[in-house]
């Protein structure tokens, strides 16, 4: 997170924020995309442990790796093809697991019946996406 906020700070002379809360947009947005970052560098490669040769394998075969893969990269690509607000909403829930409560004081909603409703538009944008891709 420090290291995030650093960076941000330091490119900060470039962005022009307008409006109450845009700079609290700006910073999650990085916060959010250095944490994608590093969840696919640790997919790269993983932390190395030791295997027990008595272990039956049940991981997935190369073939399900790449299906798995292919359908990480079109949930990417439709994810920034989606308005930020729906991202942030999309990200929050299926990333970090919000329960609607949750996304309703986050993005300011009246209610969590509100937040969940904006949450199924923003899904069924992002089907959308992944289907035209």
């Amino acid at each position: 997170m420090q290291d995030t906020l650093i960076q941000a700070f330091r490119k900060i002379g470039g962005i022009d924020i307008q409006g109450e809360g845009a700079l609290q947009a700006y910073l999650r947005q990085a916060l959010l995309n250095r944490i994608r970052m590093e969840i696919r560098r640790v997919r790269r490669r993983p932390v190395g442990s030791v295997l027990e040769s008595e272990v039956e394998g049940n991981a997935p075969s190369p073939l399900e790796e790449a299906i798995g893969q292919q359908a990480i990269d079109a949930y990417e690509r439709a994810l920034d093809a989606l308005r930020l607000a729906d991202r942030e909403l999309v990200v929050a829930r299926v990333e970090f697991g919000f329960t609607n409560e949750e996304l309703a004081r986050a993005f300011r909603k009246p209610s969590a019946n509100a937040a969940r409703m904006a949450l199924q538009r923003a899904l069924l944008r992002l089907t959308a996406e992944m289907k035209s891709k």
